[in-house]
């Protein structure tokens, strides 16, 4: 019998303001029937029978756009079946600036352990720029708070490369995250998606961005401040005091399967990984007729292989050779020790005990690396 995952992903789709880099599945929250998506969402939660989690994520979209009693809702609905002995980390994304007194004393009654807050960057004209409509202020009273109301696993978001951004303001920003004394932090560098703000603004020519050189050194500096700073660089764009590691985000990595659940939503289930439907009525709809999915693809075990290696590689520990056999039940040697030899003369990656993991150089070029595990 296929073994159930044990990670589930919840998406709430609805934003206070929309932000010029985002192509999350997204709408703006006004007039938008947030109570009956929530009902939909629950009734899908339901139909896969879940009782037993060891991760559980809410992410957005903007969960915190939620009214207090609305997430009441919303985390009651999707605890209230499961064993909650067994869940080690359940994760909420909230904006800094959305979440007032009433809505973390609904957090601090509910099963959450770990609150991830898109801090982006500390500078106000900055955030200004880039669509956020939070202050540097809203970052140290949130954080405050949260900490108040017995939050010690708190993590942020921040982006490097961004319009116009100076090495001087990220080393402004690495400075100010590491002041806040939390246990972990994702940096990520700008990536142009379709249908955003910033490619629309790209494309016309109006979007100074950082030189490449520059992003490379920015990576740089931000790797060696945080791990002068106790924190390990646990996976290409995560940093973690011991013990801290988002387990939610790690299970992606190993390549497990999980739930998808909400509009927009993918998920991963017995071989297949799905995407539910996007726009908000279609899913309602599709939830009321049975199945909230819009597309299905069923892996081959070469592409699940592929996927082991593209995602397994992103982690500072890389890949178990001996999992890997074990999984797939094929020689790693005779399907990778090639590419493997190739990509250690050029200093990409290194052999750790039972582990293909990458270099520091070749973290840095990460997908491109990647890549070369695509089996032809």
């Amino acid at each position: 019998m296929q073994k159930k995952p044990t990670s589930a992903y919840v998406h709430i789709p609805f934003c206070t303001q929309i932000c010029y880099y985002c192509d999350f599945s997204k709408v703006f929250i006004k007039n938008q029937p947030v109570d009956s998506y929530l009902e939909h969402l629950l009734q899908e939660f339901h139909s896969y029978d879940i009782q037993k989690l060891r991760t559980l994520y809410i992410g957005g979209g903007t969960p915190t756009a939620l009214s207090a009693p609305q997430l009441e809702v919303l985390l009651d609905g999707l605890t209230k079946n499961l064993d909650l002995s067994v869940l080690e980390e359940l994760t909420i994304e909230a904006n800094p600036g959305d979440l007032d007194e009433d809505k973390i004393a609904v957090l601090k009654n509910s099963a959450v352990n770990r609150v991830s807050l898109g801090v982006q960057t500390f500078d106000d004209k900055m955030l200004k720029k880039i669509g956020r409509s939070h202050l540097e202020k809203d970052i140290y009273e949130n954080i405050d708070r949260l900490k108040l109301a017995g939050f010690d696993n708190i993590s942020i978001d921040l982006i490097y490369a961004l319009p116009g951004q100076t090495m001087e303001q990220v080393k402004d920003n690495v400075a100010k995250a590491i002041t806040l004394d939390i246990p972990h932090m994702s940096l990520y560098s700008l990536i142009l998606e379709n249908h955003t703000v910033f490619m629309n603004r790209m494309r016309r020519g109006k979007l100074p961005l950082p030189k490449e050189e520059l992003e490379a050194e920015m990576f740089e500096y931000i790797i060696a401040e945080l791990e002068r700073a106790g924190f390990e660089h646990y996976e290409i764009s995560n940093f973690s005091k011991p013990g801290f590691e988002s387990r939610h985000n790690l299970m992606y990595w190993d390549n497990a399967e999980y739930y998808g659940i909400g509009a927009g939503a993918s998920g991963y289930v017995d071989g297949v990984r799905y995407k539910n439907h996007g726009p908000i009525r279609h899913y309602l709809k599709a939830v009321e007729e049975g199945s909230a999915r819009i597309n299905e693809e069923h892996l081959s075990q070469r592409e699940q292989m592929e996927e082991e290696m593209f995602l397994g590689l992103r982690k500072k520990s890389g890949v178990s050779m001996a999992r890997f056999e074990e999984k797939f039940e094929r020689s790693f040697q005779e399907l990778y020790g090639e590419i493997v030899k190739d990509l250690i003369q050029q200093g990409l990656i290194q052999l750790d005990g039972d582990s293909v993991r990458m270099t520091k150089r070749g973290l840095f070029l990460g997908d491109t690396v990647a890549e070369r595990f695509i089996l032809e």
